[in-house]
């Protein structure tokens, strides 16, 4: 299937939504990323499940309602975050550029990059509608590895969130975070692992399998580079603490099972 082919007209009007949505990041930069990353995938998938492209059936529209929940409990999580939470807000301005002194043409770049990643990530779900993939057992896997996704991440905020009312000064080591340190992360890993599952063999020609293979190994890329980011504020933060450093030694980052308990040293992980 030639370029033109594959990223058709339908393609583009996911990533004028990508743009729109995103472009709060310049009233705030972080937005770009937070924001602007939830409920663009939120409104993506309302898209497709509306317009269709040809090729709704159950299965596909289960596939677009759950990216509209994917992204609709993260934006609204990161909203009521960002209003409620002092200390989230003091963290980040400490954590994160504010983007006030960035030149305007690096604020256009990494909103045009963000809302062509958002887009390439929702892409399998997209040729599967465009290719008239309809509902098999490709599909039906990978919206059962979405819903668990979305159920790991919400169950992992929920938990954080009522450690920290407990206990705002230490560290959360309870229940998804007694398996993984960023059980939160490793839902998103496992929400887009089901996306990319649900377009494995409907995918047609290099550029169709190039688009959803860059967006799955960017986000996963980014979901490290966030633990990373945060393996740091709490080595910062707990790094004396005996019981933190317990924890750490026992409990993997970010995969069950696999013995990586830290990746600060790596420098080229960004997220």
């Amino acid at each position: 299937m030639s370029f033109m082919e594959t990223f058709t007209s339908a393609f583009l009007v996911l990533l004028i939504i990508g743009l729109v949505v995103s472009a709060i990041g310049f009233y705030k930069y972080v937005y770009f990323i937070s924001l602007g990353y939830g409920f663009s995938i939120a409104v993506m998938g309302g898209a497709m499940l509306v317009l269709g492209y040809g090729g709704l059936t159950p299965g596909t529209a289960v596939l677009c309602l759950l990216l509209v929940l994917y992204g609709c409990r993260l934006g609204g999580y990161l909203l009521v975050r960002e209003i409620q939470s002092a200390s989230y807000r003091s963290t980040m301005k400490k954590e994160i550029n504010d983007g006030k002194s960035m030149k305007i043409i690096v604020k256009f770049i990494i909103w045009i990059s963000c809302a062509l990643l958002y887009t390439l990530q929702v892409s399998p779900v997209f040729f599967r509608l465009q290719n008239g993939g309809g509902t098999d057992v490709w599909c039906l896997a990978g919206a059962v590895v979405m819903a668990c996704g979305i159920g790991l991440e919400a169950g992992a905020d929920w938990q954080k969130s009522a450690a920290k009312k407990v206990n705002p000064k230490r560290f959360c080591d309870k229940g998804l975070y007694r398996i993984v340190r960023c059980p939160n992360y490793l839902g998103e890993v496992l929400f887009w692992t089901g996306v990319l599952v649900s377009g494995v063999n409907i995918l047609s020609g290099p550029w169709q399998w190039a688009a959803a293979v860059i967006g799955y190994v960017c986000i996963v890329y980014i979901m490290f580079g966030g633990a990373r980011r945060l393996e740091l504020r709490q080595n910062r933060n707990y790094g004396s603490d005996p019981e933190y450093q317990a924890y750490v030694q026992k409990t993997p980052i970010l995969i069950p099972f696999v013995p990586l308990y830290s990746v600060a040293k790596y420098k080229w992980l960004l997220g």
